[in-house]
């Protein structure tokens, strides 16, 4: 099982979601950019909070907390889709993009081009907020577009029952809907909790 998680925007729980999906699925975890906090990066997070992970260096370490064309020319460097291999590894896998899908991270190339490259199903964080369904099915919009598949829709939290309903309705029947209880602390109790509450099901 190898999964690229990618959300519908930025700080809508994408580290603390893959933390999770670490714990329950017991995968090595990569984040192919880090951009900003190096001092405490998200495989430091994850590292902290999950049990016998393997987080697998980044290809690119940008000092900037920002976009990562933006970071990436702080430091006059240009992130190449070329350079970026999956880490080799019998476990199953999680992959964390950065921010959404149309995050570039380069004038021309951005974190869908990234999950194209890599050839791997994605899992989809959502979070409850104002304009969250907008979000939520333009991302799968975009994903249908690349013939990329949604493998989870991740609701990361809770949800009033309309804005649940609107969104899963959007998804494919053979997408998989995870729930993840809304997480009071990120720690590693909380994450372990977190996943052993974890439910898959279908529409």
């Amino acid at each position: 099982m190898r999964l690229f998680v990618t959300g519908i925007g930025t700080e809508i729980g994408k580290t603390v979601c893959s933390a999770v999906l670490v714990q329950y699925f017991k995968a090595d975890y990569w984040k192919p950019i880090q951009s900003g906090d190096l001092h405490y990066t998200d495989s430091d997070k994850v590292e902290a909070w999950t049990d016998y992970v393997i987080c697998h260096p980044e290809t690119y370490r940008l000092k900037l907390a920002a976009s990562p064309h933006q970071s990436a020319r702080e430091e006059q460097i240009k992130i190449n889709l070329d350079d970026f291999r999956l880490p080799d590894t019998e476990n199953p896998l999680i992959v964390e993009g950065a921010g959404g899908l149309m995050v570039p991270i380069s004038d021309n190339r951005f974190i869908i081009d990234l999950v194209e490259t890599l050839n791997l199903p994605t899992a989809l964080v959502v979070r409850n907020y104002l304009g969250c369904i907008n979000h939520s099915l333009l991302s799968m919009m975009a994903l249908r577009q690349r013939n990329i598949r949604l493998e989870y829709l991740i609701l990361n939290g809770e949800f009033p029952e309309d804005t649940e309903r609107v969104i899963c309705s959007f998804i494919e029947e053979d997408t998989k809907i995870i729930r993840i209880p809304e997480i009071k602390s990120s720690d590693k109790e909380h994450i372990k909790t977190a996943a052993k509450q974890l439910t898959i099901t279908k529409l």
